[in-house]
């Protein structure tokens, strides 16, 4: 059976008995609280990211309170966590929740992605953990998992092989359980295909894998 039939059955299967199920942000899943996560796990691993999650949400419980909190008030909670634009953008974003949405983040791909501090991937990963849309997404972990797989040489973040990238992603696509999928993606390259001494050995999706078989990993 060819890899676009199988991919997210294997990739679920493996999921459900090895994959991250704890997370805070998952209990419960709202779009305010996948937003923030993924916000924070930009450039961020989820050991790191855990406590300031944590501490984030017990201060601003939902996005008004983000949208209505001072500048300082964010800056200090964010304080520790590196890369500080992301909670600038986090702040002004929520603001234009409340103008523009209702108070609410926007079910929209193009809607998410004109909010500050979102691209394309983190508006996918929101749409289909929050929402369960069938929406891709293409971080550092699914670009390494999906070249791999399919032997694509070169560096992911050049155009031409982005654009191959996401074609494979949407392709890959599954009908059902989106927001396990999306975790699913994101714990496989964090946990075995990762940038270096993969653990190939422990792979669901190894038989299909285009770099293992030709020694390419």
């Amino acid at each position: 059976m060819a890899i676009e039939q199988e991919f997210s059955t294997r990739l679920l299967a493996w999921f459900d008995q090895h994959g991250r199920h704890d997370l805070p942000w998952q209990h419960p899943r709202t779009p305010y609280r996948v937003w923030l996560s993924e916000i924070m796990l930009q450039q961020t691993q989820v050991s790191v990211v855990t406590g300031y999650f944590d501490r984030f949400v017990t201060a601003l419980p939902d996005l008004p309170a983000l949208a209505a909190a001072s500048h300082d008030e964010v800056m200090a909670l964010w304080s520790g966590l590196g890369y500080y634009a992301r909670a600038r953008n986090l702040h002004a974003a929520a603001k234009l929740c409340v103008e523009r949405h209702g108070g609410d983040l926007p079910p929209d791909l193009d809607a998410l992605i004109a909010l500050p501090g979102i691209g394309r991937s983190t508006a996918g990963a929101i749409l289909s953990q929050a929402w369960g849309d069938r929406a891709a997404i293409l971080d550092g972990n699914v670009k390494r998992v999906l070249s791999r797989l399919f032997g694509i040489e070169g560096w992911p973040g050049a155009p031409a092989i982005e654009k191959r990238l996401w074609v494979i992603a949407a392709t890959l696509l599954p009908d059902a359980r989106l927001a396990d999928y999306t975790q699913a993606q994101m714990d496989l390259g964090a946990t075995l295909c990762t940038r270096a001494d993969p653990d190939c050995s422990d792979c669901p999706l190894q038989v299909h894998c285009v770099a293992f078989r030709e020694g390419r990993v």
